[in-house]
């Protein structure tokens, strides 16, 4: 059987913005999948977590582990996984000499510049946040993330990936959320697990039974949704969208 290709591109996509390189570089380091979690500050399900993603995402196993022995096993780096970290520093250097030309002319600009994650995804709402808190309940994370100019709105991930994107208070983060998971309406009642962000309708296209709406919050940013059957929402009216929780996804950038 041939084997699969290792798929460096998507396994280092997302390097810059979480713990995943760091936790598989600790683990060459110490040998242990415990101890690697421990020294990224993550548990040992966050770090599991972590290592299947990449395992995936490179198409190959990156850690294999060694049962038994007199210190009760360990784990080690597959060829493909020191591979990936050589890949990993690599583009770690390049990035940094990119950041440092581009420093240098905006210095000459009397600017600053910022180099962001390319991110590209189905997900057409992207709104720009700040983290403002973070709560527990079980196995889930609450994460309350400001919006510009005002207003709130709430994220609910798993413990294991607010960990691995290091999320904190005043950390800048983007909201996602697909246009399918956005209802909106003239009125909504609040209910637990649920976001209510009003704004005006900037745009409405579709049949009366399937209609797309466009929302202008208050900060300025648009949010796409989908009416109700009977929901005759114009251009300049009031409205309100509705998004669970759980819709929302979260993504860091440096």
């Amino acid at each position: 059987m041939k084997p699969t290709a290792l798929d460096l591109t998507q396994a280092l996509g997302h390097e810059a913005s979480d713990k995943r390189i760091d936790i598989l570089r600790r683990i060459g380091q110490a040998g242990s999948i415990s101890e690697a979690a421990r020294g990224a500050g993550v548990s040992y399900k966050a770090a599991w977590q972590a290592l299947e993603t990449l395992s995936n995402l490179a198409g190959q196993e990156l850690v294999e582990k060694n049962v038994g022995g007199s210190g009760g096993g360990g784990a080690q780096l597959t060829a493909a996984g020191q591979g990936l970290l050589r890949a990993a520093d690599e583009l770690a250097r390049a990035r940094a000499a990119v950041l440092a030309r581009l420093g240098r002319e905006a210095e000459g600009l009397g600017a600053t510049a910022r180099l962001g994650l390319g991110l590209r995804t189905s997900m057409r709402n992207q709104l720009p946040c700040t983290v403002q808190s973070l709560e527990r309940s079980g196995a889930a994370m609450t994460v309350q993330l400001a919006l510009p100019e005002g207003g709130l709105l709430r994220s609910r991930i798993t413990v294991e990936s607010a960990e691995l994107l290091a999320l904190r208070p005043g950390v800048a983060v983007l909201a996602l959320c697909k246009a399918t998971a956005v209802t909106i309406t003239a009125q909504c009642r609040a209910r637990a697990g649920m976001n209510r962000l009003p704004g005006v309708v900037t745009r409405a296209a579709g049949t009366s039974a399937d209609k797309e709406v466009s929302l202008r919050l208050p900060s300025g940013a648009q949010l796409v949704g989908f009416t109700r059957a009977g929901q005759p929402l114009r251009v300049g009216s009031a409205a309100v969208a509705a998004v669970e929780e759980s819709a929302v996804a979260i993504a860091v950038a440096e």
